[in-house]
Order: structure tokens, then sequence, then C-alpha cells
């Protein structure tokens, strides 16, 4: 497959990246490598293979779930870096 400018422009906007120049170059190209590199599952026989739903037999052993030591919302707020009256303060993360 062949990585093309529009589709590097797309993914790098997904992903919130910014490649100009000689990176942009190196990256198309890189992709390219990976995705030769996992075109050549195509070739595996896979004709008698029968899907898996799991990898193993084991299933996951789940604890009940208990209530232990609480805090008080005083004491939780009472060494935060950042707090309103109530709440934890946190910077923004995802803009609009």
């Amino acid at each position: 497959m062949k990585i093309d400018d529009a589709l590097l422009d797309r993914l790098s906007t997904l992903a919130k990246l910014e490649f100009k120049g000689e990176e942009r170059e190196r990256i198309k190209a890189d992709l390219e490598r990976m995705l030769d590199f996992v075109s050549h599952l195509d070739e595996v026989d896979t004709e008698h293979v029968e899907p898996l739903i799991h990898m193993t037999e084991e299933t996951g052993h789940m604890r009940p779930d208990e209530i232990k030591g609480m805090v008080d919302q005083q004491t939780a707020l009472k060494n935060a870096p950042s707090k309103d009256t109530y709440y934890f303060k946190v910077p923004t993360v995802i803009s609009s």
C-alpha cells in the first residue's frame, strides 16, 4: 500500500501530530514498511484453522467487591495541589 500525502495528513490530524519536511518523508517510509510487513500475513494459509474466541481455556477469577477504609471529602482535599470548595481542580486535557 502506498502512503500518500492525503492519508498522512488524515493520520496526523487524527493523532494530533504535525510532520514537516524530511521528518514527513521518514514517517511515510516507516508507515509503508509497517504495512508491507503486515501484508505478509496474507500469505499465511489459514484454510483449516478454527477461529478463536479466547487465546486460552483459562477463565478469570473474580473477587467480591468489598468496601474497605473510606476517606471523607475534607481529608481527601486536604493535600490537593489545586481544589475548589468541594472538588479537585485539574488542568484541561481535551479542548473543544
